[in-house]
């Protein structure tokens, strides 16, 4: 009788031995797991938890309330509003200030809940950074996170968040009600809680427990332990209703399967949820234990046996395999692999005889391959010395130019000097805005002594883009398209660079009054120059941003050529320039 190993497919054996087994075994585990403990402890877990959340939810709705009538009541003091107003002299409105200041801190001083308070106005006094009670410009007010929830309404809440304090940074939850007197706006009052004392409420009792609370919109606020990010909780919590509940979250990549339990009362603005792992819920029922320990066993058994009989089958020709390899050598003799398989083994024997001819095929083409490799290393440690031979050699023809009383080459020999410094870079391909202006402005400088005063050049950029980074020789391909074939069979010309940042993007316009797209396509394709330069800007940028850079030309109706350039704002280069530069 023929041997199945030898003639059937290897991987059609493994799969028919085990899944005969393994389907049974798994399918009676499951059987009797749902059948005995599943709906039971479901249903007992969901109702005790959400009776527990219930509670919480009405606990901490209760604190933050409080809050919110304290920040009422503080809104409306008629001295704050008298303060706010700022229609006292200097002397009276300094002494509203200490009082104000007072009733703040007694009022942080007598409810432990409170950590500070924030009071956001114009023309403020200035205190201790770390004072429990801060008095803020009210232009400042933008720079908070939870500020956008003061547009729609005149109160808000916001997420978790550190605030400075004599004992260091503190987890806060700060809530911002609009002082009105009548229709005039007057300032923001900002109160403080302590984050953790709420964390404590939504802790309860239990320990390790994994819960949350959300606000009205399905932020997440507070959290214990490990829960669904933003995106996955927002799912729920918008399809579900004003009701409390739970919910089955099968095969979730971090959390597995959970019972996910959540309180929405009537009377509150907050969901609180808790997370709790399936197998921690089943793990209660004995009953269930013990068979899966005895389907278990059996299972482990007959699997060890049926393993046992296949890894002999297959770690023989295994074996021979393995040690026809190790006995192998580039031109010495080959050990004699069976050859009466017909199935994966058979194969893996031809390939392996097939692999070792090509090796010696291989090794005699890498001798002669080896030889070439050296040579062009040595062409290469060579062509590493010329970029610094031309430097030096730049600047010892300055000083030449010097000697000869030439100022204007030296001039240019002086500032092709600091244009190839900043080309090299050390090799950088991201380097400061600064430098890129510093390198464009010595071409244009070189450019104005061959033009005289015909070529003319306005620079902006904001301060505080001065010190980001973006990839080196941005600007020079356009600036110099401008002037070759934008100020073309011209005497003077113009440009204007612009670099600007808004919301975390570099924004640079660079204009000219030359003679537009049209006629500058023209000459270049007279002078067959293809564009290389923008062409080169435009790969680059694309390699290292993808879709989220831009670079658009186009005609200015006054006349000449805009071009609009558009990337991240960068404060330190991307992984991949610690790559090239590793």
């Amino acid at each position: 009788m023929t041997n199945p190993f030898k003639k059937y497919r290897v991987d059609r054996l493994f799969f028919f031995s085990f899944a005969v087994l393994l389907v049974v075994v798994v399918a009676f585990i499951a059987w009797k797991s749902y059948d005995i403990s599943s709906k039971a402890l479901v249903q007992t877990t969901s109702h005790y938890q959400q009776q527990l959340l219930d509670e919480l939810n009405s606990e901490i709705t209760t604190r933050l309330v409080m809050i919110e009538q304290i920040s009422l009541s503080t809104s409306r003091d008629n001295d704050l509003i008298t303060f706010l107003k700022d229609r006292q002299d200097e002397f009276d409105r300094y002494r509203a200030y200490i009082s104000i200041e007072r009733a703040l801190a007694n009022l942080t001083y007598s409810i432990p809940l409170i950590q500070g308070i924030d009071l956001y106005m114009d023309r403020p006094f200035q205190g201790d950074a770390k004072s429990y009670i801060q008095f803020r410009d009210i232009a400042a007010l933008s720079q908070q996170s939870w500020s956008r929830g003061l547009d729609r309404s005149d109160f808000a809440w916001s997420t978790e968040h550190r605030i400075p304090s004599f004992q260091g940074d503190i987890p806060v939850l700060s809530f911002a009600r609009k002082i009105m007197s009548e229709s005039d706006y007057l300032g923001v009052l900002v109160i403080h809680v302590k984050a953790d004392v709420i964390r404590g409420l939504l802790d309860g009792a239990s320990t390790g427990s994994n819960r949350l609370m959300t606000n009205s919109e399905g932020q997440q606020v507070l959290k214990t332990g490990q829960t669904l990010d933003k995106e996955e909780l927002s799912q729920w919590i918008v399809t579900k209703g004003r009701q409390s509940g739970y919910l089955h979250i099968r095969d979730h990549p971090e959390l597995g399967n959970s019972l996910l339990v959540y309180s929405k009362l009537d009377e509150s603005n907050w969901t609180l949820v808790e997370i709790t792992s399936w197998n921690q819920i089943i793990a209660s029922s004995l009953q269930l234990a013990e068979v899966i320990v005895v389907i278990g066993i059996a299972a482990v058994l007959l699997v060890l046996l049926l393993t046992h009989f296949l890894s002999k089958q297959f770690a023989k020709p295994l074996r021979k395999l393995i040690s026809a390899m190790g006995a192998y050598s580039v031109g010495g003799g080959q050990a004699t692999l069976p050859s009466d398989y017909t199935n994966e083994f058979g194969s893996m024997f031809a390939g392996y005889r097939k692999q070792n001819e090509r090796i010696e095929q291989l090794y005699l083409s890498l001798e002669h391959r080896y030889e070439q490799q050296r040579k062009a290393e040595i062409e290469a440690l060579q062509a590493n010395i010329n970029p610094h031979f031309l430097y030096n050699m730049l600047d010892q023809l300055n000083w030449m130019a010097i000697e000869a009383g030439q100022d204007e080459l030296s001039r240019i020999l002086e500032l092709m000097g600091k244009m190839f410094r900043i080309g090299l870079s050390n090799g950088a391909s991201f380097i400061g805005v600064e430098e890129e202006l510093e390198h464009i402005e010595c071409y244009l400088e070189i450019q104005q002594l061959r033009w005289g005063r015909g070529l003319d050049c306005t620079i902006e950029a904001e301060e505080s883009i001065r010190d980001c980074l973006l990839p080196k020789l941005t600007l020079q391909p356009f600036v110099e398209n401008a002037i070759v074939h934008g100020f073309n069979a011209r005497d003077e010309g113009h440009i204007h660079i612009r670099l600007t940042g808004r919301e975390g993007r570099l924004q640079i316009v660079i204009d000219d009054n030359g003679n537009g797209l049209s006629k500058a396509a023209e000459r270049r394709h007279h002078l067959r120059t293809g564009g290389y330069g923008i062409r080169n800007v435009r790969e680059r940028l694309t390699a290292y941003f993808g879709e989220n850079q831009s670079i658009m030309l186009d005609e200015r109706e006054e006349g000449g050529t805009r071009v609009c350039i558009a990337m991240p704002l960068l404060t330190e280069a991307p992984n991949r320039e610690h790559a090239e530069g590793g």
